[in-house]
């Protein structure tokens, strides 16, 4: 009886536990249903993305002096060996010729610049296909591949496999980048909104670059080189499952009614557009340039301890948050000043990149590197959203491609920062390095006053329109929107559609430009 007793009590918990669990399961699935929580949700999955891609990135920076002592050991067993003319052979095939197999500076600048070079390589093919199939799956091609370049980073005992892990990870974030800012862009359409959402995902991604250096220098030191890049590859699967979870990419996809985005050899040309690329590749210089600079000059110039150089870029997160909250404020108020903002931003980064080399102490070195920070927030926050806005107003309001441009402006700034800046330091000077950065991004300022107007310009009556049943403004958008309504719906007679067609185009003649009504691409 006792047993009895005991196993009906267990099956009533089991029964109550399970009915709990399914209670859960079904209000979990509601929620994700909630457009506004699924927004927020995907906003979570796209900052995860960012933060650890960045993350990913800097990571190796503390964890470096270690690879170089075992390269040195590898190189000394090679020559006892007699292996010197083999040890020159494989530099030669993994870096090219002209690089010494001595000059360390030259792999390191090469390895770190291998990501951005591979990404601005990759990202023009990678916008057109975000841009064909969608936002969510590029997401998940570029997670995985992130995911597989952490690994090969834990497992990494050599330059050539390091160089290739380095190189993949460019090939994810092609993807994951890209696809992950126009996904909000194209959940937010909201200006406000828009920015608040891109003005986030800004801060993720100096997050991730402010603490990996001591999160890898920490589990580098206690739990062994592996661990950091196991950490990270854990969150990435971790958030590969969750987007699966929200977003089902593989799920029912609704073909006939996604719009073909404007092609992006288009986009390039529209001369709004390669002012805001060219702005966000000017102002991201000084920081490119300066990460693989910076350490050697405090060295020389005012005998910086090693913890001064590695914490160097740490009080810059502070105001760069603080440049993103500002201009999110400020744009919501004032969003046609968005041109100002930048322009301001640019001119805050030149005059402290120019201030940099006057510096004489640490104290001193952080106000401009601050300044160069909180300018390139206002720039990044206030120019982001304006890419989305000139393709809803100018084209189709596809995001792929035009982000696309926007990371190719970024990686064209990080390939040539690790390797060009140490030549011109050496060659012209630290200096004048500085100089330059802070003429150009001066300079530049005034060129975004031909975007003024920009927010003048009234968005045409896109595809996206008519696929959410608004009302059409013209004879050729009503009967496009009748031939879509009309499958499975009982059509209505031939004059009366033709009636209202001529209704409808005598009600807007006057405020529907041919433009509006001609601009579409249709699937």
């Amino acid at each position: 009886m006792a047993t009895e007793g005991g196993a009906g009590l267990a099956k009533s918990t089991v029964e109550k536990l399970s009915d709990a669990m399914g209670e859960k399961t079904k209000q979990l699935g509601t929620a994700m249903r909630d457009v506004h929580r699924q927004r927020r949700l995907i906003l979570v999955i796209v900052c995860v993305a960012l933060f650890l891609d960045n993350m990913l990135y800097m990571v190796i920076v503390p964890i470096m002096p270690s690879y170089l002592t075992m390269w040195e050991a590898q190189e000394s067993n090679a020559s006892r060996a007699n292996a010197k003319a083999a040890n020159a052979s494989w530099t030669k095939v993994v870096l090219g010729p002209g690089y010494p197999p001595e000059n360390e500076d030259i792999k390191i600048g090469v390895l770190f610049a291998s990501k951005a070079i591979l990404q601005l390589l990759v990202n023009p093919l990678s916008g057109t296909f975000i841009d064909r199939v969608g936002y969510d799956i590029p997401l998940l091609i570029g997670l995985t591949v992130m995911f597989l370049s952490t690994i090969i980073f834990a497992l990494a005992e050599n330059y050539a496999t390091l160089f290739a892990a380095r190189s993949l990870q460019g090939l994810g974030s092609a993807f994951a980048d890209t696809s992950g800012i126009a996904m909000i862009a194209d959940k937010y359409t909201e200006e406000s909104d828009r920015s608040r959402a891109l003005g986030i995902a800004l801060a993720f991604i100096s997050f991730g670059s402010l603490v990996a250096p001591p999160f890898g220098g920490v589990l580098y030191q206690f739990a062994g080189r592996p661990v950091p890049f196991l950490v990270l590859a854990s969150v990435c699967l971790l958030d590969c499952l969750l987007l699966l979870t929200v977003i089902k990419p593989f799920g029912h996809r609704a073909r006939e009614n996604m719009l073909v985005g404007t092609p992006i050899h288009r986009l390039m040309i529209d001369p709004y557009i390669a002012v805001v690329a060219g702005a966000l590749t000017t102002c991201n210089i000084p920081l490119a340039f300066l990460e693989p600079t910076i350490a050697t000059w405090m060295k020389k110039t005012m005998g910086a301890s090693e913890w001064e150089m590695g914490v160097t870029w740490l009080p810059a997160f502070f105001p760069h948050v603080l440049g993103v909250y500002i201009t999110v404020k400020l744009a919501a108020k004032y969003p046609h000043l968005q041109w100002f903002y930048g322009a301001l931003g640019m001119v805050i980064i030149g005059a402290s990149s120019c201030t940099v080399p006057a510096c004489r102490n640490f104290g001193q070195l952080i106000v401009p590197l601050c300044g160069i920070c909180f300018g390139i927030a206002l720039v990044d926050t206030a120019l982001l959203p304006t890419l989305a806005f000139l393709v809803d107003v100018r084209h189709v309001s596809v995001y792929g491609s035009v982000y696309a441009i926007a990371d190719i402006s970024y990686s064209l700034a990080y390939a040539l920062g690790p390797i060009v800046a140490s030549q011109i330091v050496h060659s012209l000077g630290f200096v004048q390095l500085n100089l330059g950065m802070g003429l150009a991004n001066v300079l530049y300022a005034p060129v975004l006053l031909l975007l003024r107007n920009v927010c003048q310009m009234k968005a045409s009556h896109s595809e996206r329109n008519i696929l959410l049943e608004e009302g059409p403004k013209g004879l050729y958008d009503t009967i496009k929107m009748q031939e879509r309504k009309g499958k499975g719906k009982t059509p209505h007679s031939a004059g009366e559609m033709e009636g209202n067609s001529v209704d409808s185009y005598h009600r807007d003649l006057t405020g529907a430009s041919e433009e509006d009504s001609s601009d579409y691409e249709y699937s």
